[in-house]
């Protein structure tokens, strides 16, 4: 008993002289909804699926990001047009599973998936955590805005059959 009483009798002015160390320091917190949080280049946010300037989109559902994908977090469905060009009928990402590694943006050949840099995204249950194609390329059109103002680095490829033509600077 006696031990217990002396340790609480040097335990609390010891927390109380931390407390007063600190208070008069500068502050450190951010006031987050004024202020925002500075990210490292690397950070991977909020996916979104790009377009080519035409308005098209990108994705041709080969498959590669789905199968890169170790959390199984992508589900898609492809789907034929008439002149012949595949698309994603189907395209969702489930960001709960998804551990934001990156994998799906690295095995994309089309340049049609990318981590964005947001991170505010919430949702009152599991299914709003379910990302469907229209989400995604709506998402697109917001990094889109910012990405010409604050002018992020060019896409690669910037024409849908850039490939067809001679090999030359690419940026």
């Amino acid at each position: 008993m006696k031990e217990a009483l002396k340790s609480v009798f040097v335990a609390i002015p010891t927390g109380l002289s931390i407390t007063f160390r600190h208070i008069f320091r500068k502050k450190v917190t951010l006031e987050y909804p004024d202020v925002r949080p500075e990210f490292e280049a690397r950070y991977r946010g909020l996916h979104y699926l790009t377009r080519y300037p035409d308005g098209a989109e990108r994705c041709v559902c080969c498959g590669l990001c789905a199968a890169a994908c170790p959390a199984d977090a992508i589900y898609m469905v492809p789907g034929e047009k008439a002149t012949g060009e595949r698309y994603a009928n189907i395209y969702e990402i489930n960001e709960l599973r998804c551990i934001f590694c990156g994998m799906c943006e690295e095995a994309c050949p089309e340049e049609a998936i990318f981590l964005g840099r947001e991170f505010e995204f919430s949702g009152a249950d599991r299914a709003s955590f379910i990302w469907t194609k229209e989400m995604l390329l709506a998402n697109y059109d917001n990094v889109e805005k910012k990405r010409t103002v604050a002018s992020y680095k060019p896409l690669i490829r910037s024409d849908k059959f850039q490939f067809k033509m001679p090999a030359g600077d690419l940026h």
